[in-house]
């Protein structure tokens, strides 16, 4: 699977070395692709949107609406959070199977670098799925981990923005 600054992924047939698909949703550029290691799909992000795909064919699943920049990274853990870094230095962490947006940050800039140097230009979850790795403008290599305290009380879901989401989806469908 390969992603294009022409807006294009393509799916190739590794073994005949052909592309087998096309596919143009996208109207901006695709900078980013992830795929989880528990299902045959995967995400695409550039400006305009983040997409889920089924791997197989390129069938369109879903948009992952809200993140308003350019997503450059894209990553997915095991228990299905994904990580959108865009180049404004924000993350945005969204459940992998509704594409619910459940927690916004925003990265900080090393001392002595500009506020346009935030940006983030790769992320990985190491093996154990807890710890964030990213790749920023600011030429540094940071490590998130999981605040080990938060709670429903001091970090709560918002639940009625969630259904109202998959209700709007839900009519879309129809």
């Amino acid at each position: 699977i390969t992603g294009s600054y022409d807006s294009t992924i393509k799916l190739w047939d590794l073994v005949g070395g052909k592309c087998m698909t096309t596919l143009t949703h996208h109207k901006k550029s695709v900078r980013a692709l992830a795929q989880p290691s528990f299902e045959n799909t995967f995400l695409s992000g550039a400006a305009d949107t983040i997409k889920k795909w089924q791997a197989k064919e390129g069938r369109f699943i879903k948009n992952f609406s809200g993140h308003k920049a350019v997503i450059n990274a894209l990553a997915i853990n095991d228990d299905g959070v994904v990580v959108s870094g865009a180049d404004n230095g924000t993350m945005n962490f969204w459940d992998y199977k509704s594409g619910y947006c459940f927690q916004k940050s925003e990265t900080v800039a090393q001392p002595g670098s500009l506020d346009a140097e935030n940006g983030i230009y790769a992320a990985c979850f190491d093996l154990t799925g807890t710890r964030l790795v990213t790749g920023e403008a600011d030429k540094t290599i940071k490590i998130w981990k999981q605040n080990e305290n938060a709670s429903e009380m001091t970090h709560p879901i918002d639940t009625k923005g969630w259904r109202k989401q998959c209700l709007t989806e839900a009519r879309q469908r129809k």
